[in-house]
């Protein structure tokens, strides 16, 4: 063979390796320990999901899903050692609706979660509730922005963190009914709702995991549900919509993310993974027992979702001159 005939036929048989290594890794996939990074703390609603997630990829894959926490930096800490690692569905991670808004409510976000990201699958929902203190005499929602606008120093909101879903429904409340109600942010739903029961904040939107125990055991007051329809689980918590807000519908939606990057044939059969074992009639009967709706989207619908979810958001924080920390 001529030499450039060789080098010719040198480069072809390295291309096609190339082009091989991704489709020959896709094959062998899962042969160890897959690693699920949760960027925030245990016991909360994301935390939760992320470990029904692990359980059940773990179950339809046949190999050890691992999850770790790595809270700190709103996120940012969890999120960047997921980028760190290969994108080879070793290592994923689980978060929460407030992941792909990260540029949008951080200053200096050292990543973008939508480009560096794909998101494999939405797992499950929960709507958002309005709750406030209960030794608040205010019962309706006309009643307490008439209060909050005669007395401005004796109310605020409560957010668990900037760019959650319940931050976005405080902002959408202020805009709806002009209330103009201060929003001070907390690292994360327990602190800001203990600090509601005990009349440091008054009010809050807080996904319907953590809200509807304590309205039961009395510690909060609920004014509603950010929902079409009342749900089964309180029928006696009005909607949003009934008591005057027009079309307020506002969800916590939870997910699991890889790096992009990873092989299409490797997320397809995560994405698979998940969709399955989250529609086991038992599985389903356990979310909603808790008020969570699971969600089966295939990869092209994750992102499409997310595209739009992200555009409706920022488009609130706009509205509210919202200033990034």
């Amino acid at each position: 063979m001529r030499r450039r005939e060789f080098l010719v036929a040198g480069t072809a048989m390295a291309g096609a390796t190339m082009l091989a290594a991704p489709a020959a890794l896709a094959q062998a996939w899962p042969a160890r320990p897959i690693r699920m990074i949760v960027p925030y703390t245990p016991g909360a609603a994301t935390d939760a999901m992320a470990r029904l997630s692990a359980q059940k990829l773990q179950e339809k894959l046949g190999v050890t899903v691992i999850v770790e926490n790595r809270a700190g930096g709103n996120g940012s800490v969890g999120s960047q050692a997921v980028l760190a690692a290969p994108a080879d569905g070793y290592t994923i991670m689980a978060s929460a609706s407030i992941h792909p808004m990260a540029r949008h409510v951080m200053r200096n976000a050292p990543y973008d979660p939508v480009t560096d990201f794909i998101g494999i699958a939405r797992t499950a929902r929960g709507p958002l509730v309005l709750v406030m203190d209960p030794r608040r005499p205010q019962r309706t929602i006309p009643e307490i922005v008439a209060a909050a606008k005669a007395e401005p120093a004796r109310w605020s909101f409560a957010t668990s963190s900037l760019g959650s879903a319940g931050h976005l429904g405080t902002i959408e409340f202020n805009r709806l009914t002009g209330a103009n109600i201060e929003i001070v942010g907390y690292r994360g739903s327990a602190p800001a709702l203990t600090d509601v029961a005990a009349g440091n904040a008054q009010l809050m939107f807080d996904p319907v995991l953590a809200t509807l125990p304590m309205v039961s055991g009395g510690q909060l007051h609920g004014v509603g549900i950010a929902t079409r329809e009342r749900t089964a689980l309180a029928p006696g918590l009005p909607t949003l919509i009934e008591a005057g807000l027009p079309d307020f519908e506002f969800y916590s939606w939870y997910g699991v993310w890889a790096p992009r990057g990873i092989p299409r044939e490797i997320a397809l059969r995560l994405n698979q993974a998940l969709v399955e074992g989250l529609q086991e009639p038992a599985v389903v009967a356990r979310l909603t027992g808790q008020g969570f709706e699971p969600v089966a989207e295939n990869l092209d619908q994750v992102s499409a979702f997310i595209d739009a979810d992200v555009a409706r958001n920022a488009a609130l924080l706009r509205l509210a001159n919202f200033q990034p920390d």
